[in-house]
């Protein structure tokens, strides 16, 4: 079996059956109705949002957000990456997390989230987060997530910490930041680590 038809079957599985959940959060693949949702999510945080994450720019629009689904959707049939929305209790798209820069053949993968301003300091992005972790470790069978993040963004620090992720290193040009090389902490996330909520 090819790597790609592993990933889809992965993909079949989450997708037809799996809605992630983490108290009142749930973490599922995009569907192309989550397009004007993530517009509205994304745009609702534009200003605290762009300055960390590059694909959120100041003129972002709704082709931006259909794009992403529509890449989303091409990356769970490949097996390639997968990524996740994150949605409230009532159902309302507060964010997004994932498993990304997959290397399987040493079952290494990159964990990575973001939340909306109004979902913050509730422990959204930590649960989110850790269904996330467990896809990757439970169903694609990686023995390693890493988080990689800058050194003032505490808060993406805090949330790696709560996982039970250990800090390894701070490393050199690891980031592009605003079209700069930048360090970063990068963080180690093992099946053993995980720490419940």
């Amino acid at each position: 079996m090819s790597a790609a038809d592993a990933g889809q079957g992965v993909a079949g599985r989450i997708a037809t059956s799996c809605l992630l959940r983490e108290g009142d959060v749930v973490v599922r693949p995009l569907a192309p109705a989550d397009a004007e949702p993530l517009y509205r999510a994304v745009r609702s945080s534009l200003e605290s949002l762009s300055y960390w994450l590059p694909w959120c720019r100041h003129n972002y629009a709704l082709t931006d957000a259909t794009a992403w689904v529509e890449h989303s959707l091409a990356c769970w049939a490949a097996g390639s990456e997968f990524p996740l929305g994150v949605f409230d209790a009532a159902g309302a798209l507060i964010g997004g997390t994932g498993v990304s820069r997959i290397d399987r053949a040493h079952g290494v993968g990159n964990l990575g989230y973001w939340v909306c301003d109004g979902a913050r300091n509730r422990g959204v992005a930590t649960r989110a987060a850790r269904a996330a972790a467990r896809l990757g470790f439970d169903v694609l069978g990686l023995t390693r997530l890493e988080i990689v993040v800058l050194p003032h963004n505490t808060a993406s620090q805090r949330v790696a910490e709560k996982l039970g992720a250990l800090r390894e290193v701070e490393a050199r040009n690891r980031v592009l930041f605003h079209g700069r090389p930048e360090r970063a902490v990068v963080y180690s996330l093992i099946p053993d680590d995980l720490v419940d909520g």
